[in-house]
């Protein structure tokens, strides 16, 4: 089985929308993070959902989880106000991680490589211009790879 036959298409975003657009799409798609493309549909990266939660969330709730606990449920349906007018750029570490992409002839195996290298629970399957044709999420990686 090759990349081709497990990639499915996903929503992109650019450094340029809104980071609680990219949060909104992350929450009705269910996936673990979004693929950044440039404006040829080239793959740069992947903006995982945890970069997300890490910009919206106070900075006193990741240095002590308890400290969360303080915050009622009616107040934390307003944690995303804290990412305010940022923009996908905003929410990308400024070290930017290898981009974890495949072409689509790889292997299963070479896609789980790949993935955890990367430490990304999500594959870009690009072609030969390096246009991105689906992705692969460790989900839908692991369901094949297991047969179930």
């Amino acid at each position: 089985m090759r990349a081709r036959d497990v990639a499915v298409q996903m929503t992109t975003v650019v450094e340029s929308m809104p980071a609680r657009e990219a949060a909104r799409v992350l929450a009705a798609q269910d996936l673990p993070g979004l693929v950044v493309v440039d404006g040829k549909g080239r793959p740069l990266t992947v903006l995982a959902g945890t970069q997300v939660l890490r910009m919206a969330l106070p900075s006193y709730c990741q240095d002590d989880p308890a400290l969360a606990r303080v915050i009622d449920e009616a107040a934390a349906d307003v944690i995303f106000d804290g990412i305010g007018d940022r923009t996908v750029a905003d929410l990308l570490p400024r070290n930017r991680p290898e981009l974890p992409a495949v072409s689509a002839d790889a292997t299963l195996l070479e896609v789980a490589s790949v993935m955890a290298r990367s430490n990304v629970p999500l594959v870009a399957v690009v072609d030969a211009d390096r246009v991105m044709t689906g992705a692969i999420t460790l989900d839908g990686l692991l369901d094949r790879m297991l047969g179930t």
